[in-house]
């Protein structure tokens, strides 16, 4: 390990120890506003000092066995002692990689919730299905995570698919996974209306978006424009009889969101903020990024077929993400939400990237 990397640790080491000071300060104990900070920083530090210290006990006991052997006379004792010694420097390798990936920059909205929005793209009504499938695998997903679903915009076809959906995922972590899922999903099998047995191929586009707090994303309520209209489609009582629905346009940037989910006005312009907010905290980023070009766009592409994060093969009962070249052959599984296969193997890769990159 070089000296660079040693003295950084030791540092971490001396921040955990000031950070557990103060977790015990009955001052920052009685004040949650300061609490709450110094607790997130105590749980970043843990796994790292835990690793580092792990890391020095090894190098230790690598160093006192190779001393031990050089004045040791037991052949076999020797012997011993230069197998602990070869162990621990293999143990040393690990723990060092484990150390500069936890070192690796965090993702600041990994832990926000997330809007998602799903279009149905390329492949007429069989895109829409293929919509309201990705659409069920995403709540599957969510329940295998202890996170909740909720519906913001569904827009369905007479056929049974959605032509939209736009939905909030709440729960610690939905970013960190949710954003691997962003991009054009392709779906490759025979459509239930195709009598000769064709393969078809198809497109569903998946925006995802961190949740912005209303003190992130400022919004004058003079750049809005708020119209409302009835209700189509499953809602209840309330549709095609109250305007309950709501349309949000944000003057300066050109953003429209709606909303008819719910039966309330009030509720349903709650929801449509949401998703403006989301949106334009992303812009924020973008800028912040220097990226000219919206998220959403890069995200979602022009919906085409030869564009595509992932494709699942329905004959082959094959899944493969084309970032990363990962194929594997339980459709039905990914299907019924566990991505977490696919989730850790890019999670793997772009931590490898950031390594170099840093």
């Amino acid at each position: 390990m070089d000296e660079r990397l040693r003295e950084r640790l030791a540092q971490l080491e001396k921040e955990h120890e000031e950070v557990l000071a103060r977790l015990a300060d009955p001052a920052v104990l009685a004040d949650q506003s300061r609490y709450r900070p110094v607790a997130e920083r105590h749980a970043e530090l843990k796994p790292i000092v835990e690793t580092y210290r792990a890391f020095l006990d090894a190098e230790r006991e690598a160093a006192e066995a190779a001393e031990l052997a050089e004045i040791e006379t037991d052949p076999e004792m020797v012997a011993y002692l230069q197998q602990v010694a070869e162990d621990k420097r293999a143990e040393l390798e690990t723990l060092e990689r484990r150390l500069r990936a936890q070192l690796v920059p965090k993702d600041p909205n990994d832990d926000k919730d997330v809007i998602v929005e799903i279009r149905a793209a390329a492949g007429g009504d069989e895109a829409a299905l293929w919509a309201g499938d990705l659409y069920r695998m995403y709540q599957r997903f969510a329940e295998r995570h202890g996170w909740t679903v909720e519906p913001i915009e569904v827009s369905e076809l007479g056929t049974g698919g959605l032509k939209e959906v736009v939905f909030a995922v709440k729960g610690k972590g939905a970013y960190s996974r949710f954003k691997y899922e962003a991009g054009p999903h392709r779906v490759q099998r025979v459509p239930k209306t195709e009598s000769q047995g064709r393969i078809h191929t198809s497109i569903a586009t998946v925006a995802v978006l961190p949740e912005a707090e209303a003190v992130e994303v400022e919004i004058n309520d003079n750049d809005l424009e708020i119209e409302t209209f009835r209700s189509t489609g499953p809602g209840g009582q309330s549709v095609n009889t109250t305007d309950s629905a709501v349309r949000i346009t944000h003057k300066p940037s050109g953003l429209v969101v709606s909303c008819q989910d719910e039966k309330s006005q009030l509720q349903n312009k709650l929801k449509a903020m949401r998703v403006l907010r989301a949106r334009l905290y992303q812009r924020q980023l973008d800028e912040q990024l220097g990226e000219r070009a919206s998220a959403r766009r890069s995200q979602v592409g022009t919906g085409e077929r030869a564009e595509k994060i992932r494709t699942y093969n329905f004959k082959e009962n094959r899944v493969t993400d084309h970032r990363i070249g990962l194929t594997v052959h339980n459709l039905a599984q990914i299907l019924d939400g566990d991505l977490d296969e696919i989730h850790e193997a890019l999670m793997a890769d772009e931590a490898a990237r950031r390594l170099v990159a840093g």
